[in-house]
């Protein structure tokens, strides 16, 4: 079960890496544009960002800077707290998650949605969701990311 479980994961991710590389992201390009995309103003807090992809900060500002350097966002100062960053979908930005999102999307249902039934579906969700919850305890032990914490199982 556990091999099997892991080769999906694996196979699964393989497979909407290249979906997303025909588009010209990445899937960690992909991940930031979707909150980024959704959010008021197609902005956020760079903290929050993080916290809505469960990102360590070091990992955050990395792929921040590559995007930037792309053109599909910019950080600014934030205006409220001198300490923080504000990261900003740019237009070339909305145009990539746009070309990307309607493959993604299919690419999901055909591989994982329609192969499962709707018992099937609620099934995996209730684990999902255990799994997630008994992570999130054990990450708030010191020394961890508090990231996984944030779990949110209405999303």
């Amino acid at each position: 079960m556990w091999r099997a479980y892991v080769d999906m994961c694996r196979y699964l991710l393989q497979a909407l890496d290249r979906q997303f590389a025909a588009t010209g992201l990445s899937s960690a390009d992909y991940e930031l544009l979707v909150p980024l995309s959704e959010a008021p103003g197609q902005r956020l807090r760079a903290r929050d960002l993080g916290r809505s992809v469960h990102w360590d900060r070091s990992r955050l500002s990395h792929q921040l800077r590559r995007m930037e350097q792309r053109g599909l966002l910019k950080r600014q100062d934030c205006p409220d707290d001198a300490r923080g960053v504000t990261v900003h979908l740019t237009p070339e930005g909305r145009a990539a998650i746009e070309a990307a999102a309607p493959g993604h999307v299919e690419t999901v249902r055909r591989l994982f949605v329609d192969q499962l039934t709707p018992e099937e579906i609620d099934a995996l969700t209730t684990i999902s969701y255990r799994v997630l919850s008994r992570i999130a305890k054990e990450s708030l032990a010191p020394g961890k990311s508090v990231y996984v914490a944030t779990i949110d199982q209405e999303a």
